[in-house]
């Protein structure tokens, strides 16, 4: 863990840096993708006691974890011993709606989306119910043909 965050992770910090990790994926933070993060937080039921303040600590360590070697499997790894797994569809879900609030998923996004699956242990059809569900509540008229 880095020196910015004095305590383990809570669950909620755990959804956060999901959240954030996709968006960071693509080495590209867009407006979109942290608005649908501050209104999950603001919103969902899951962070109705959580201390807004900690999203820049969790940012900041999602962030110093990505610019070391092995430093998504160290947050994998912290999201294993953090979230109780019966919030990994949960933080799936919440780790697709950033990547499609802009309206379009980068490579790195797909990537990382990926993974998640893999190290959450989500059931792909699952996942694929949890991806179309995402991708309806970001469609766009422009996607529309």
């Amino acid at each position: 863990m880095t020196e910015a965050t004095p305590h383990p992770l809570t669950p909620q910090d755990s959804l956060v840096a999901m959240m954030v990790a996709v968006s960071a994926s693509d080495a590209t933070i867009r407006t979109a993708e942290l608005i649908n993060i501050q209104n999950a937080v603001n919103n969902l039921p899951i962070f109705a006691d959580y201390d807004i303040d900690r999203i820049t600590t969790v940012s900041q360590t999602v962030y110093d974890l990505f610019e070391q070697e092995d430093g998504i499997a160290a947050l994998f790894g912290l999201i294993r011993d953090n979230l109780p797994e019966g919030l990994n569809e949960t933080a799936y879900a919440l780790a697709c709606d950033v990547a499609a609030s802009d309206g379009h998923i980068y490579e790195g996004e797909l990537r990382l989306l990926e993974e998640m699956r893999y190290e959450l242990q989500i059931d792909r059809l699952h996942a694929a119910a949890i991806e179309r569900g995402s991708r309806a509540r970001h469609m766009t008229l422009a996607h529309v043909s």
